[in-house]
């Protein structure tokens, strides 16, 4: 009997969690309602962008973190002149173009600073602070790895003439490889080479820690990115590119633009999308977005004026200052509606139906119905 009861309270709560499943899958939200705001203080030329589900406020002058009901968790001063913001899930990190300091932060403050001695052309940062920073040299380029209290952890020198110019550099959330994209020409013809280094156990003994690459004739690749620790995808002006692989990075999947112009390229955990002016009657534009493994997921268009793209598990969100689209992975949209405000960023929250939408003088708390 109590084996019973038991096996009859599993079935019933999975049939109950199935249920709740479907009836979101299903639901289609016909408004979005501010159930809570907070006031923010604006700097000058203030910049902002998502953190996980806090907000990241950045200017010349310092960087600050805020949580949802705009409550200023840390707060850094700095002076840059063109600020650089990394981030990680739950890690920034900020440096100067040209400068040769990087801060490191998490959501419950300053983890450590990094002085590279050098001038930082471009960095990523890792999900425990290790950051990789392409710093220029005069005639050579280094790219150094450091852990967020300014140690060293790596490096090595690139040069034109041995294998380019660093145009592109991501590191895996964990820290262990670094995916660059270098620049040359050769025979007259601009090419790429996408290069993996790996900084564990297996690349140790590898020249450089260099354990895999990949050149493309008549490419450019502003792009790359990991997508989590063993998945890499790169951008270039003609094709997408996905790699796979913990240890040694190797060619999973690969598309071709067909000579369209990408006007733009986003990428979260579980997917990234490539934008192009559509210009037909299906929309003004077109966003592919592909998975993890490289596989087209959905394609979408739309003709709403638009500032980012939110590529969550399961859904699409596509904003701009006055309006929003929600669409799922099968292409329905599930919602489309226009902000109260003018809003500067959109981000998530834990609640699936929650959403937190910065204006010029606001955070504010948004709850689909």
């Amino acid at each position: 009997m109590i084996l019973y009861r038991a096996i009859l309270v599993i079935v019933l709560v999975g049939a109950g969690l199935a249920l709740a499943y479907f009836s979101w899958r299903d639901k289609v939200f016909s408004e979005a309602t501010i159930i809570k705001s907070a006031p923010i203080s604006e700097a000058s030329g203030a910049s902002f962008l998502a953190f996980g589900d806090h907000v990241i406020q950045y200017s010349k002058d310092g960087i600050r973190c805020m949580n949802g009901d705009g409550e200023v968790l840390w707060n850094e001063t700095y002076e840059m002149q063109s600020p650089i913001v990394r981030i990680c899930r739950n890690v920034v990190a900020a440096g100067d173009y040209n400068g040769h300091i990087i801060h490191v932060a998490g959501t419950a403050g300053a983890i450590g600073t990094i002085d590279t001695n050098l001038p930082i052309r471009d960095f990523c940062v890792a999900s425990q602070g290790v950051v990789a920073a392409i710093l220029d040299d005069q005639d050579n380029t280094w790219i150094y790895l450091y852990d967020a209290q300014g140690t060293a952890l790596a490096y090595f020198k690139t040069t034109m003439a041995d294998s380019g110019y660093p145009f592109a550099i991501s590191i895996s959330p964990n820290g262990q490889l670094v995916g660059i994209s270098f620049l040359y020409a050769r025979d007259g013809r601009i090419h790429t080479s996408i290069a993996f280094y790996n900084f564990g156990s297996v690349g140790q003994n590898a020249t450089d820690n260099y354990v895999s690459g990949y050149d493309y004739t008549g490419s450019v690749a502003p792009f790359i990115r990991f997508l989590n620790d063993e998945t890499a995808c790169a951008v270039s002006d003609d094709r997408v590119m996905f790699f796979a692989g913990a240890q040694i990075p190797t060619s999973r999947a690969e598309h071709l633009t067909g000579g369209e112009e990408i006007a733009g390229v986003y990428d979260q955990e579980d997917h990234v999308a490539l934008l192009f002016h559509n210009n037909t009657q299906e929309g003004a534009y077109r966003l592919q977005v592909y998975d993890a493994d490289g596989e087209p997921a959905v394609t979408l268009y739309f003709d709403q004026d638009f500032e980012d793209v939110l590529l969550l598990k399961d859904r699409v969100v596509i904003y701009g200052a006055k309006s929003w689209l929600i669409y799922d992975m099968n292409g329905n949209r599930k919602y489309a509606g226009a902000f109260e405000k003018p809003v500067r960023i959109l981000t998530t929250t834990s609640l699936r139906n929650r959403f937190l939408a910065v204006t010029e003088n606001e955070i504010c708390t948004l709850e689909l119905r």
